[in-house]
């Protein structure tokens, strides 16, 4: 793995830790991949749906 220097809020900090303490998460290298895998998914996602939009929109529309 690479390691990926990352300066965050005093805000951020302070609910990652609470998510941490409250057991949602072992450490805050775990909650950030699970943020950042999240992020990627919901992107591609975004990208999918575009896609798919467009290809209905040229379908009925030719455009």
């Amino acid at each position: 793995m690479d390691t990926v220097p990352a300066k965050l809020t005093k805000r951020l900090i302070e609910e990652a830790d609470e998510l941490i303490k409250e057991g949602w998460y072992a450490n805050k290298s775990e909650l950030i991949r699970d943020a950042v895998r999240e992020l990627i998914n919901k992107n591609k996602m975004q990208k999918l749906e575009k896609a798919i939009k467009e290809d209905v929109e040229w379908g009925l529309y030719g455009r």
